[in-house]
């Protein structure tokens, strides 16, 4: 998700408790319990799902969490509304890339626990997988087109080609992405004896180095 997406998600969120307060007699919408307890748990969700686990606004959020007062939910907008402004100035990007990486590393733990137990075929395919995935994140992330003029979804190899020419990886990168998404697409094809678990290893070591030199 590219920041202005989760800019809007947010506005959308302090929109509505603006149209809360407006509705209800009180300043702490307290008169509208059910609409509160459903608006507080969007909340909720949307500060754990754009941040980072140990990010300020997270700890700020499951403090909040243990108040118990009628005032719980201006104070978790009063989050929202901070990492909104955080992101919009950009200062949030690491968080972005941190959330990102927490859901590749445990794809690639995947992928480790499949090989430990001889299954080289799955173990390429989830490590491919989450290739592919950060390839298209690092597209979003220095503004590189992900679909074709047509709309259809770019490719793997197409994404790579136009990420070495925006500069953001070289030639001998490039070149390493594409050996390890063809290997990729010999596990999924069947093309099984084409590689071995060696190869397999290597893929996830490259592929887990890759993601920490170019976060996306």
């Amino acid at each position: 998700m590219d920041i202005s997406k989760m800019v809007e998600q947010l506005d959308e969120l302090i929109g509505a408790y603006a149209d809360l307060v407006q509705k209800s007699k009180w300043d702490d919408a307290s008169d509208l319990p059910a609409e509160s307890r459903v608006l507080m748990n969007r909340l909720e969700s949307a500060i754990e799902r754009l941040t980072a686990p140990d990010s300020v606004h997270r700890r700020q959020a499951q403090l909040h969490v243990k108040m118990n007062n009628s005032f719980k939910l201006a104070e978790y907008v009063g989050v929202a509304q901070a990492l909104r402004d955080d992101l919009k100035a950009g200062w949030s990007e690491s968080f972005v890339e941190l959330v990102h990486a927490d859901t590749h590393s445990d794809y690639l733990d995947m992928a480790e626990e499949l090989l430990g137990k001889g299954y080289k075929d799955p173990a390429a395919v989830v490590t491919g997988t989450s290739l592919e995935v950060h390839v298209r994140a690092l597209c979003v992330k220095h503004g590189v087109d992900t679909e074709l003029s047509t709309g259809a979804p770019k490719k793997a190899d197409t994404m790579n080609a136009d990420l070495k020419k925006a500069g953001v990886y070289g030639t001998l990168q490039q070149k390493q992405l594409t050996a390890w998404m063809d290997l990729r697409n010999k596990a999924a094809h069947g093309d099984w004896k084409e590689y071995d678990i060696q190869q397999v290893r290597l893929l996830i070591d490259g592929v887990r180095d890759f993601m920490l030199k170019y976060p996306a």
